[in-house]
């Protein structure tokens, strides 16, 4: 499969998005059964950062390694992206030393800028638009829990966010129904709507917005929440808290869901807000594999874009 970039789950079809799922599968029992292959042996990652983030920096550098390559970390000092140079000179500088570049960033138009003038694979690794790294990590510990994409429920209780943005286009264009439930003025950009609704036409999947938790998990295989708080939104805490305060996932919520349903959670998680200890801890929870799964999915997305598999 020849990928140029990887910034937006909407930009690839189902086949495409499974084939990445399949080689992360792979890749992942591969590891499990003795290490894996060095296919990248040779190829070289820059992590570009402007937010910290335990999982993504961990899980690339060791994903790069495990797969014989070598990533390293550019903190936001180092870069000042768009503040100290421009994004397009950055883009090109790097260009002549790496072989790809996976960046976490504030705006989503630095992704797109990044992709457009170095001329190597970019990865966006999160913007304020979306997740797509997290949302392939997700239906891959979906697909691993239940066996299929194809008609399992999806509910996402909280904020609608970049987070909530790559699960619903993940969701649709694999065929799971998606619903999500959050307070009035919190929804995701109509755009990410418009294109959802494309995609479940296609895949027959159905897609549902609420701002009733209750009413989306009821009959939820997956209950997923969200941290109500991103990095950028601080000065809005006090709000945030006092508006999503119904929306926490707690024992109460989830007794309400089948008795198959399972909980995750991207993290970090603030324990006591958008989810209990009680949940997070709980027999149902599946917020530390999926965790895991970051590793796994984006070593799927390196091998496809480096390794051409």
């Amino acid at each position: 499969m020849k990928m140029n970039h990887f910034l937006s789950i909407a930009d690839y079809s189902e086949p495409e998005l499974m084939h990445i799922l399949d080689v992360s599968i792979q890749l992942k029992k591969e590891l499990k059964s003795g290490g894996n292959k060095p296919i990248l042996r040779g190829k070289s990652m820059a992590l570009v950062f402007q937010k910290a983030s335990l999982r993504t920096r961990v899980s690339f550098e060791m994903g790069m390694q495990q797969l014989g390559g070598y990533a390293f970390y550019l903190s936001p000092d180092e870069i000042g992206l768009g503040k100290r140079e421009a994004v397009k000179d950055i883009a090109q500088v790097l260009a002549g030393y790496v072989d790809a570049i996976m960046a976490r960033v504030f705006k989503h138009e630095h992704i797109v800028e990044l992709a457009k003038y170095a001329g190597i694979p970019v990865i966006n690794g999160l913007s304020d638009y979306n997740h797509p790294c997290q949302g392939m990590a997700d239906v891959m510990t979906i697909l691993e829990e239940f066996g299929t994409l194809k008609g399992i429920n999806v509910a996402f209780v909280g904020d609608g966010n970049n987070v909530a943005v790559s699960l619903m286009h993940a969701c649709t264009k694999m065929g799971a129904n998606f619903s999500i439930a959050n307070p009035a003025g919190y929804d995701m950009p109509e755009n990410a709507i418009s294109m959802a609704k494309d995609f479940s036409t296609i895949s027959g999947s159905s897609l549902h917005f609420s701002n009733d938790p209750y009413e989306v998990v009821k009959n939820a295989q997956v209950i997923y929440t969200d941290t109500w708080v991103s990095m950028g939104q601080e000065a809005e805490s006090e709000t945030r808290l006092k508006i999503f305060k119904p929306y926490q996932v707690n024992q109460e919520l989830l007794s309400t869901a089948p008795k198959e349903a399972i909980v995750m959670h991207c993290l970090p998680s603030h324990r006591g807000q958008e989810i209990t200890d009680e949940v997070q801890d709980g027999p149902q929870s599946r917020v530390f594999p999926e965790a895991h799964n970051r590793l796994h999915a984006q070593k799927g997305i390196m091998a496809c874009l480096l390794a051409d598999m």
